[in-house]
């Protein structure tokens, strides 16, 4: 079957056997898609996974005024499996005070935040069980504006290589449109890019696997259960 684009579309079992996969071995998931707020809510809600399972180590990465979708998708009701970084005060030139007090001040200090959560997580879990860690990143926007592009790729490629190891599951919300020169540089990080839009009240998802041939058409994204 072809998709409104004239491309392939993988079958069910094919696509379900890709993303059991992803959840198996570890991914990282970058999430697109601009004014749509609501559908990166509810996707960053499947990638986190519910709140009220116990046994995964969530790890939320944001800073106030920076989130399109974690200020209710991303909580959980112990602390102990729970941990926030704040960034949204990374300083823009040296000496500057970052406004989240004792938070990173640099991409590379906020980069080593990280990893030293997941090694914390990876501690207290005795090694992780497959997608027993959960990291949610909230949003790459005020990164790629005040940085540049090869400073944030280093940050990420860090990032997502400790969730590699980790075998867990990370997703990175940028929202903007799926063709901004910023995406395709990134792209090659992650195991998925997802855009999300809004068609009539109705959000919609498409999911884009490194395999070319593993990428679906629009398909509705309804909250969980």
């Amino acid at each position: 079957m072809e998709d409104e684009r004239g491309g392939l579309v993988p079958d069910g079992a094919t696509f379900a056997r890709a993303l059991d996969a992803l959840k198996r071995d570890g991914s990282n998931i970058l999430l697109v898609g601009e004014e749509t707020e609501a559908a990166h809510e509810t996707v960053c809600q499947r990638l986190f996974g519910p709140p009220e399972r116990e046994s995964v180590y969530r790890l939320q990465v944001s800073g106030e005024g920076t989130r399109v979708a974690c200020e209710s998708a991303c909580h959980a009701p112990e602390a102990n499996w729970f941990r926030t970084i704040e960034y949204s005060g990374l300083a823009t030139e040296p000496g500057t005070n970052p406004t989240v007090r004792g938070g990173p001040e640099s991409p590379r200090e906020l980069g080593i935040e990280l990893v030293e959560a997941v090694d914390e997580f990876a501690d207290a879990a005795d090694g992780f069980e497959p997608a027993e860690l959960r990291v949610c990143v909230d949003s790459l926007v005020p990164l790629c504006r005040e940085y540049e592009i090869e400073t944030v790729f280093r940050l990420l490629h860090l990032a997502t290589s400790r969730v590699d190891r980790a075998r867990g599951i990370g997703h990175f919300h940028l929202p903007l449109a799926r063709d901004r020169d910023v995406v395709s540089l990134v792209e090659p990080l992650f195991d998925a890019v997802v855009t999300v839009r809004s068609r009539d009240g109705i959000a919609e998802q498409r999911w884009s696997l490194r395999d070319p041939e593993l990428s679906t058409d629009w398909l509705e994204l309804s909250r969980p259960n």
